[in-house]
């Protein structure tokens, strides 16, 4: 544990808070009222903070599970590879930008309430794409390993269906706008990091014909 606090204690930091926060919220109505996100009062600058502590609570436990999985694998290496402040401006501003576009489709939906971290998991996620495109992922229950460049588009697909078809409080449009913020975060701080993936994808493809 203080290897991790050390290390990386921005990434330490959100995966406790969020655990926590989302873990009350359970069998917390009014609490979880409080800070769910909430489109149409936002657009009319109320309950503006919940843009962050929404993505704080999560739906049920499968929903947590799910994404604080997904971030244990990749925010503490990405943290690494970023640096903190780096790794914490990432992750704030992609749960904000995220949900924007959220913000503006249900502005004027009075009974539209949505929650979850997905929107910053998935900057984490094609942050870490970004900076290591050669790596592998395991995606349950498929038995073999994903290359990253792979995931990267798979994933993509897959929250466009979900937002399709969504009938929960899951912001699923968070997922792919996420995913592109944090990509255009990852190169605005580091601008070297694109050269560096096209060069770890051209190893990849010409590892597939050797």
């Amino acid at each position: 544990m203080n290897e991790y606090l050390t290390a990386t204690p921005v990434a330490s930091l959100i995966f406790v808070i969020t655990i926590l926060t989302s873990v009350m919220t359970f069998n917390n109505v009014e609490l979880l009222s409080n800070l769910i996100l909430h489109p149409y009062s936002v657009a009319r600058n109320k309950k503006t903070y919940t843009v962050i502590t929404s993505g704080l609570i999560h739906n049920d436990w499968m929903h947590l599970l799910f994404n604080m999985f997904s971030y244990y694998f990749f925010a503490f290496p990405l943290e690494r590879a970023m640096g903190h402040w780096q790794f914490g401006l990432l992750y704030v501003a992609s749960l904000i930008l995220s949900d924007l576009p959220t913000i503006y489709k249900h502005k004027n939906d009075y009974y539209y309430r949505c929650l979850g971290a997905s929107g910053a998991v998935s900057a984490v996620i094609f942050g870490y794409i970004m900076y290591n495109p050669g790596s592998g992922m395991m995606i349950m229950p498929i038995p073999f390993v994903i290359p990253a460049i792979v995931f990267g588009p798979l994933y993509m697909i897959y929250c466009h269906f979900a937002s399709k078809h969504a009938r929960d409080n899951v912001n699923h449009d968070a997922h792919m706008y996420g995913a592109l913020s944090g990509l255009i975060i990852v190169i605005i701080l580091n601008h070297h990091v694109v050269n560096d993936f096209i060069v770890g994808v051209n190893g990849v493809i010409q590892s597939y014909f050797h």
